[in-house]
C-alpha cells in the first residue's frame, strides 16, 4: 500500500481507503460478521482512511468502524463521516450550527470517540457553500474540540470550488471515475494549488466498472442500484455515475479490453483515479474481505501507459461526456 497526504494537516491517507456505505445499508444484505471481516481485512492490508456517514444503515455504518477501533486499539487510521442529510426536508436552512451539532454528537456516540476525526458536509445544497457563517460555525467546532479536521462532500464541481475558498475546509470528497472525469477538468487542479485534499468517491461507478455486469443483471429491492436510477431517492449521479446502465455497459465493453493482464478490471478504475496526483485517497466499497483484497492491490499497479489514458478518454467522450460532463 502506497500513501499520500489528505491536505495539509499531516493525514496521512492510504492510496485505497475504504468506503463503508456498503456495509451500512442499501446495497442489499451484508451480515456484521462479514463487514466486520472486510474492515479488519482492511487493516491488514494497511489501509488508514474509512470513510462512512451517520445515514448509513441509520448509524450502523458508524457503529461497526467505532467496534473496529475497539478491537484495534494499536493501529491508527483515520475515521471520516458525514453528517446533514439526517436533515429533513433536507434543505439550505436546515443547516444550522445547532443542527450539525446534534448530527456530530450522534455520531460521535455511533464511533465511541470523543472527536471525530474528519467530519464532512454530506452533499449540502448548493445554497449553503455561499454561507460564511456556517463555515465560521465548523470553526467552532474544531476550536471545542468536537471535529478535529473537516470537509465537504459534493455533488457538483461547481460546490467543490466554492467550498475551497474557505480556509477551514482541509478536504473535498467528489465522484470521479472513467465515467466521471469533470473534476480532471479545473476542479483538481485547484485543489491541488490550495493544498487542499481530495477524496474520490464512487470509483466504480456502482460496480459498472468491475466489468462483472450484464443487461440482465438484477438487484435487491433495498440496493439503490434498484430504487434510484432516476434519482427518485437521492442524486442519480450517486447511482453508477449517472449513467444509464445501458450505456454504461457498452462503455465497459470497450474499457475491458485497456485491462492489464495482471489486473482486474475494477483494478484498472482505481489505478485510473490514481494516476491524478491531485487525488488523496480513492474509496471503493468493501463488502466482504475479498473485495477489500482486489481493491487494496490497486496500488501496486504500474502507472497506466499514456495510450490507455488517451483511449479512456475517447471512451468518455463518446459514451459518458454527453450525459454527464455538463450536469455535475
Amino acid at each position: 500500500m502506497r500513501y499520500r497526504s489528505l491536505g495539509t494537516k499531516g493525514i496521512k491517507a492510504s492510496e485505497i481507503g475504504f468506503g463503508a456505505w456498503a456495509i451500512g445499508g442499501t446495497w442489499g444484505e451484508v451480515s456484521v460478521g462479514e463487514a466486520m471481516a472486510a474492515l479488519h481485512k482492511a487493516l491488514d492490508l494497511g489501509i488508514t482512511l474509512f470513510d462512512t456517514a451517520d445515514v448509513y444503515g441509520d448509524g450502523r455504518s458508524e457503529r461497526l468502524i467505532g467496534r473496529l477501533r475497539r478491537e484495534r486499539p494499536d493501529v491508527e487510521f483515520t475515521v471520516a463521516t458525514k453528517v446533514g442529510r439526517r436533515l429533513d426536508p433536507h434543505v439550505a436552512n436546515g443547516y444550522t450550527l445547532d443542527a450539525i451539532e446534534a448530527f456530530v454528537d450522534r455520531s460521535l456516540t455511533n464511533l465511541g470517540a470523543d472527536t471525530i476525526d474528519l467530519l464532512q458536509l454530506h452533499c449540502p445544497p448548493t445554497e449553503v457553500y455561499y454561507r460564511p457563517e456556517f463555515f465560521e460555525g465548523l470553526d467552532e467546532l474544531v476550536g471545542r474540540g468536537k471535529v478535529r479536521h473537516y470537509g465537504v462532500s459534493v455533488e457538483k464541481v461547481e460546490e467543490g470550488l466554492k467550498a475551497i475558498e474557505y480556509p477551514g475546509v482541509i478536504s473535498v470528497q467528489i465522484i470521479f471515475n472513467m465515467l466521471r472525469q469533470r473534476p480532471a477538468d479545473l476542479f483538481l487542479p485547484e485543489a491541488a494549488a490550495r493544498g487542499v485534499g481530495v477524496i474520490a468517491r464512487v470509483p466504480l461507478a456502482s460496480g459498472l466498472l468491475t466489468g462483472k455486469m450484464k443487461a440482465d443483471t438484477t438487484f435487491a429491492e433495498d440496493d439503490h442500484r434498484h430504487f434510484n436510477r432516476d434519482g427518485r431517492a437521492f442524486d442519480v449521479g450517486e447511482t453508477f455515475a449517472g449513467i444509464d446502465f445501458e450505456t454504461g455497459l457498452r462503455a465497459v465493453e470497450e474499457i475491458r479490453e485497456l485491462v492489464p493482464e495482471e489486473a482486474t478490471m475494477a483494478q484498472l478504475a482505481l489505478r485510473w483515479v490514481l494516476m491524478f496526483n491531485a487525488v488523496s485517497t480513492v474509496i471503493p466499497g468493501g463488502r466482504s474481505p475479498a473485495q477489500v483484497g482486489d481493491n487494496a492491490a490497486a496500488s501496486d499497479l504500474s502507472p497506466l501507459p499514456d495510450e490507455t489514458m488517451r483511449r479512456i478518454e475517447d471512451v468518455y467522450d463518446r459514451y459518458a461526456r454527453p450525459l454527464v460532463h455538463h450536469r455535475w
